[in-house]
């Protein structure tokens, strides 16, 4: 079993290093890169105003903040969490970026970039190169509901994220040899050898008859310009 974890952040601005901050975080559990269904959402108090373009972009104004804990007062319990595997993102060196900038502040120890990031962005752009790898793309190219978007929203991109990186990996047929991997790994003898089927004898192939043919010949009267005759 390989545990992952992708994540998802909103800021106020683009840049830490200029003093801004997280306002929500989103992190979904991943199991053999399938959801779990447990997951981790927090709206944070930036400690900072919230410029009006970062608004247009997420919908958050400080008053939606009002009350939430700050970053520090969550950093344990986000930690515990994410534990010590992968971490996925959409763009991950911005999302490492400020969620390693937040932890320092609350005087924790960042997360390693090298040995923990996959970014889906980079992956989009090796697998479809010179088409756009945005969100929003990716979801229109592997037809998945783009419906309940409307501002940016952490835990929403995580899962519209979740969906897309299946697909990325190589789709939704991963899958389906979960319930046969668990019961294998239930067994101590490990996985049986299927039982080749005896008894059984080859069903013999017949010829058409001759009123079988006719009517096959009539029918290829009808075809037009057949893709069999074309050079």
């Amino acid at each position: 079993m390989t545990r992952s974890i992708l994540f998802d952040t909103e800021t106020t601005g683009l840049d830490p290093d200029t003093g801004d901050r997280v306002i929500e975080i989103a992190a979904l559990e991943l199991v053999n890169d399938l959801r779990t269904g447990n997951y981790f959402h927090v709206l944070v108090n930036p400690e900072r105003d919230i410029p009006p373009e970062a608004t247009k972009v997420h919908g958050f104004t400080l008053a939606d903040l009002e009350g939430k804990p700050l970053f520090a007062d969550i950093a344990d319990e986000f930690l515990n969490f994410i534990g010590d595997g992968k971490m996925i993102a959409h763009n991950a060196p911005f999302d490492f970026k400020f969620i390693n900038a937040e932890l320092k502040r609350a005087g924790r120890q960042p997360l390693d970039y090298d040995s923990r990031a996959i970014d889906t962005v980079i992956m989009a752009r090796k697998k479809f190169p010179g088409m756009p790898a945005n969100l929003d793309a990716l979801c229109r190219r592997f037809g998945i509901d783009l419906s309940e978007r409307g501002t940016h929203n952490a835990l929403l991109d995580c899962r519209l994220l979740a969906d897309v990186y299946v697909e990325l990996i190589g789709g939704r047929q991963r899958g389906l040899g979960l319930g046969s991997d668990r019961q294998q790994s239930s067994t101590s003898g490990g996985p049986k050898k299927r039982k080749a089927v005896t008894g059984r004898k080859a069903r013999p192939m017949l010829p058409p008859d001759d009123a079988t043919l006719a009517r096959h010949a009539e029918f290829l009267k009808t075809l037009s310009d057949p893709i069999w005759l074309q050079e």
